[in-house]
């Protein structure tokens, strides 16, 4: 592991915990009306194409980053179609 895949690791880390506040929130007050669904629907496929991109470049930052993020991307999302 060089530099640059520390540098890539932590870029992922703190985009991935930028999400953990709004998950909780959610979760805590059981509301996601302020969440736009479409943003979410469109941020979820976005990061799983970075994944897969990963996937294919050989990547492990990208594909850890992403991974971790699709699945509070889609907690989220799921969240959000529960409590309407």
């Amino acid at each position: 592991m060089n530099g640059l895949d520390l540098l890539g690791f932590a870029a992922g880390l703190v985009c991935t915990l930028s999400f953990v506040p709004q998950a909780w929130r959610i979760f805590k007050l059981k509301s996601a009306k302020d969440i736009s669904l479409v943003t979410f629907i469109f941020f979820c496929l976005g990061v799983a194409l970075w994944a897969v991109y990963g996937i294919f470049i050989g990547s492990l930052p990208i594909i850890i980053a992403n991974t971790a993020t699709l699945a509070l991307g889609l907690a989220i999302l799921t969240m959000k179609i529960q409590y309407k």
